[in-house]
């Protein structure tokens, strides 16, 4: 059995071109080898940018790259036919394909219809004005280049409880949709920031409407027979009830062969809104450690002035283990991105580390730490600016350790705020191993490992000491690690 560890093979930049369903096809067996169970899938329907779009702007969720639909055939990524293939050729070598859903938003409608809506306070959501406005607004979405194959539902404005925009008048902002199905107030089982977050872009979709809930069981259904597909990773769930995906969820899990792995993205650094979601959803689903990413990017910034013993304070990880999947980095969190808090290249070694060699949490890499990137994009500033992300060097390194090595029972050693330790004392099958780490200068900790480890030798894995530890009569040793740096060391066979 090995240890799960997911990667997220994309990134906002990836390059347009239909060049990376390809890659994925070009890259499973490596990946199997490497120690990546589960690969995590951008959107692979049609946005409403089409050839262009990452993804998020969800226009045809039945357009896998089949239709001639927003100026292209295929998306960013590649048609349907390079998609069945890249699933195929990661299932071929063992690995899961994780399909990512976006149900908060569709955007890119096909057609204006006349709807009734109130002005809302964007700052505050629970602030919605009496007046009531006679408008059109984008809402009518036909799906004409698709002609009804696969799903003959027509997507309108009772679908949906709020809009960014209208016309006649022409006005910006945020505005509520008055229709049988939206009742007086937003959604509730949401984010409470700006009262209640609920909208957030494009034409909302409101899970009051049945036949809205009951298209979107049918997809996954549909999604799981056009792909050999493992789970699901769900995207802005903060702003959908949360009833809704404990429902689509159970559904899926009925329906499903085998059971599907979920991870859901609600991006909160408040780790007890993070707990009171999993409670709402009663379990069904795994939440990315936004936390501890954030615990990451300080600790990279601050250096030496950060207490490495509390790093996992605060975290999900440290509270719900169970339900926790941990992270470095995102295409959110990348540099110029919405939510950026990039990591520092010198202390990702260590974050990864963390999550990888550690019992708890589900980890999940990020393409450009693992492949490197480039690329070119403006700031709010308006300035453009050049960004590298190079990949980092001792990753492969680590996700091999995290499967030879990480298995047996922890020992901690947080216990200095600048060089921390962690024991895994192995199994019959697999040899356990040391990790130390420094955020300051070079580290050194001897610790009583126990007279399982009497007289072993052991040496740095990831090459970073040159030298050898050896244990005494009693099992204690004494290890090292360079400064900013970390070594796992491993018994020497």
């Amino acid at each position: 059995m090995r240890n799960p560890t997911l990667l997220q093979f994309f990134h906002w930049y990836y390059p347009e071109g239909s060049r990376l369903w390809p890659e994925v096809a070009e890259r499973a067996e490596w990946l199997a080898q490497a120690g990546i169970t589960d690969v995590w899938l951008p959107p692979a329907y049609k946005s409403s940018e089409g050839a262009t779009g990452v993804g998020y702007a969800t226009y045809d969720l039945f357009d896998l790259g089949e239709f001639e639909q927003k100026g292209s055939r295929a998306t960013k990524y590649g048609d349907k036919e390079q998609l069945i293939a890249a699933a195929n050729a990661l299932r071929e070598h063992e690995v899961g394909v994780i399909m990512d859903v976006v149900f908060n938003h569709k955007m890119g409608a096909d057609e204006k219809e006349k709807v009734q809506v109130n002005r809302v306070n964007p700052e505050n959501r629970e602030e919605i004005d009496d007046e009531v406005i006679e408008a059109e607004a984008w809402t009518r979405f036909t799906f004409p280049g698709r002609g009804g194959q696969y799903s003959k539902f027509t997507w309108d404005y009772k679908c949906f409880n709020g809009v960014d925009c209208i016309d006649n008048p022409e006005e910006y902002g945020v505005f509520k949709i008055i229709n049988a199905y939206t009742g007086d107030g937003w959604n509730e089982q949401v984010d409470d920031e700006l009262g209640n977050f609920d909208y957030l872009m494009g034409a909302n979709i409101d899970f009051r409407n049945r036949a809205v809930t009951e298209e979107l069981k049918f997809w996954a259904r549909w999604m799981m027979q056009q792909l050999p597909c493992t789970g699901f990773r769900l995207d802005a769930v903060k702003h959908i009830p949360a009833w809704f995906y404990k429902q689509w969820i159970d559904h899926i899990q009925e329906v499903a062969e085998q059971p599907m792995f979920i991870v859901a993205e609600y991006w909160s650094h408040e780790v007890e809104k993070l707990q009171n979601y999993i409670h709402q959803v009663e379990g069904k689903t795994m939440l990315f450690d936004a936390p501890l990413q954030m615990r990451f990017h300080n600790a990279s910034r601050e250096g030496a002035n950060f207490d490495l013993s509390q790093i996992f304070s605060g975290t999900l990880v440290e509270h719900d283990h169970w339900h926790a999947v941990t992270i470095v980095a995102n295409h959110d969190t990348q540099p110029l991105q919405s939510l950026e808090a990039p990591v520092e290249p010198w202390f990702k070694p260590l974050a990864y580390a963390l999550i990888l060699l550690r019992e708890q949490g589900v980890p999940c890499v990020f393409y450009p730490d693992l492949f490197g990137t480039s690329y070119k994009d403006t700031g709010g500033d308006g300035e453009e600016y050049q960004i590298d992300m190079p990949a980092i060097p001792e990753l492969p390194a680590l996700l091999r350790a995290r499967q030879e090595h990480a298995h047996g029972i922890q020992t901690e050693w947080f216990d200095h705020p600048n060089c921390v330790a962690f024991a895994r004392s192995g199994t019959d099958e697999h040899a356990g191993c040391v990790v130390i780490m420094s955020n300051g200068e070079q580290g050194e900790k001897t610790l009583p490992l126990g007279m399982d480890f009497a007289s072993k030798t052991w040496h740095d894995y990831l090459g970073h000491r040159e030298e050898q530890v050896t244990s005494d009569e009693e099992g204690n040793a004494t290890f090292f690690c360079n400064a900013g740096s970390v070594s796992v060391w491993v018994l020497d066979i």
